[in-house]
């Protein structure tokens, strides 16, 4: 006996009254539910109507499929197939989620690349704002009619809108927030160097003494040989030459790599300068402007200010210590104070107290005392000037050189100055501004090109036919020569010198196109 609607044995079988139909019971009570009629006859139909039949339990007779071998075996194919290709669908909804996924990653690097360059134009805006704000007063105070006969002539007057009565262009000044922040960084460091204390991975005294050429680097033109500066990264031990081949180049010491070859000025490079903060880099020139790089992911400089505030050569770039502002000395007897965000220069010195004006003074070396607050300058008349960079104003004046200053360094213990001029290396006491020591190291007809101190303070580098090494002491003390280094290149010139960090090798330039380690070999340098 089979169901009337599913036509198989039905497990809990009824009978209908009216019809005398078999049914599945599960089956006819929801036909009945859904339409209230018999599914065979069509005749009205209640659950009234419907008879449980009662039988007893009976096993159900396998299928036809099951029943045999091939039925099986064709069950299996066809739950095979249908595996398959449920297997297929899903390969392809992944490989359409895994080109959706990169699609998406695609715009996600496209969006971010876009966000990068809005922002760079966003901060290249932000900078011209300020300098455009910086300069208005200025504008609005210039008289209109000089406007009027600038354009006169049909040309633009734009380079002369900001020159004052005698000619020279007025600067917006040193502004109180910047002394400020100035004064802060100033008392900061003082401050950290009354606790100062001498690093113990210091090169030692007796290391130095054994100190020789490690390597020699050809960075520079054969056709325009020379190198006349020097600077180093200490956190990165990188290091920066600039060359008489107008280029500047930076060179890895640890791989032995040139990192990149900046080029761009049309004359020698006298200085060269690290900014240690930002990955800025700044070149001063012979060809009368300074520029500032700034350094990119992939290792190239790329030039973000062009300064063209002097009128002559520009010899000497010093950064200050709270690394946003940088002073530039030139042969124009002026030294320009700039920010080095904007590269806007605020305030264009001179020294107006010479009244001899038949030999004027030019700077040719420049650098800032340790805590920020002191500039030194040194002048083609053999004269040192210590300035206020606060009021601009010149507070001291050392006498007693030969020919031009052709370096200054301040010792890190603040008390110490050293210049070097053609004659002889002299060391100043800033506490009590007088010379407490000459250093006569060579010939009369042999200038000393370079003056150095470390950056610990205990040794001082000086520069002439050949590199010496001094190791500081006090004023009473005597300052002896630990070590005297000779000048490889063959030109009996050695025109600078720079200590590596904790004074573990030193770096000489020349006038061939070689840049010169020396340390021990394998930097086999051991604290005391």
């Amino acid at each position: 006996m089979h169901c009337s609607i599913s036509g198989e044995v039905p497990e809990e079988p009824v009978v209908s009254e009216k019809s005398g139909l078999l049914y599945e019971k599960r089956l006819i009570e929801r036909h009945i539910s859904d339409h209230g009629k018999c599914p065979i006859t069509g005749e009205p139909l209640t659950m009234d109507d419907i008879v449980l039949v009662k039988t007893g339990k009976i096993v159900k007779p396998r299928t036809v499929q099951t029943a045999s071998i091939p039925g099986m075996l064709g069950m299996f194919q066809n739950e095979w197939d249908g595996l398959m290709l449920s297997n297929f669908a899903l390969e392809q909804q992944l490989h359409t989620a895994r080109q959706e996924l990169s699609h998406a990653l695609y715009q996600h690097d496209a969006a971010c690349r876009v966000i990068a360059r809005l922002r760079k134009e966003r901060d290249e805006a932000r900078s011209l704002l300020a300098q455009a704000e910086r300069q208005m007063p200025v504008l609005a105070t210039a008289p209109a009619t000089a406007n009027a006969s600038a354009l006169s002539n049909g040309k633009r007057g734009a380079e002369d809108d900001d020159l004052g009565p005698p000619g020279k262009r007025i600067r917006s000044g040193i502004s109180a927030a910047i002394i400020t922040e100035l004064t802060d960084c100033n008392a900061a460091l003082s401050q950290h160097r009354k606790k100062r204390q001498i690093p113990s991975t210091l090169a030692p005294v007796d290391a130095v003494e054994r100190y020789t050429q490690l390597s020699s680097h050809p960075l520079h033109k054969t056709s325009k040989p020379g190198i006349v500066s020097i600077d180093i990264h200490y956190s990165k031990d990188i290091i920066a030459t600039g060359g008489v081949d107008s280029t500047a180049v930076i060179f890895n010491r640890t791989s032995g790599q040139i990192l990149s070859t900046i080029s761009g000025h049309s004359k020698k490079v006298t200085s060269v300068k690290f900014v240690a903060e930002g990955g800025f880099f700044l070149t001063g020139s012979a060809d009368k402007t300074v520029r500032i790089w700034q350094g990119s992911e992939d290792g190239n400089y790329d030039c973000r200010h062009i300064l063209k505030d002097h009128t002559a050569e520009v010899h000497a770039v010093t950064v200050h210590a709270t690394n946003n502002y940088f002073v530039t000395a030139s042969l124009d007897n002026t030294w320009c104070f700039y920010d080095l965000a904007s590269g806007l220069c605020l305030s264009q010195v001179s020294d107006t107290s010479k009244s001899d004006n038949s030999k004027p003074e030019g700077y040719t070396s420049a650098a800032f005392h340790p805590d920020g607050l002191i500039l030194g300058t040194g002048t083609s008349e053999a004269v040192v000037k210590i300035w206020d960079v606060k009021s601009q104003a010149n507070v001291a004046r050392f006498d007693g050189h030969v020919g031009a200053v052709t370096a200054i360094s301040f010792s890190e213990n603040g008390y110490f100055l050293a210049t070097a001029a053609h004659d002889s290396v002299k060391l100043w006491d800033l506490r009590k501004l007088k010379n407490f020591r000459t250093l006569n190291l060579y010939e009369s007809d042999t200038p000393t090109n370079s003056v150095e101190f470390d950056h610990s303070g205990c040794y001082l580098g000086v520069a002439g036919s050949d590199i010496r090494v001094f190791q500081v002491a006090s004023v009473k003390a005597e300052w002896n020569c630990i070590k005297t280094l000779p000048d490889l290149s063959g030109t009996g010139r050695a025109t600078c010198v720079k200590f590596g960090p904790d004074a573990k090798y030193v770096a000489v330039g020349s006038m061939d196109r070689n840049l010169r380690i020396f340390g021990l070999p394998g930097n086999e340098v051991q604290p005391e």
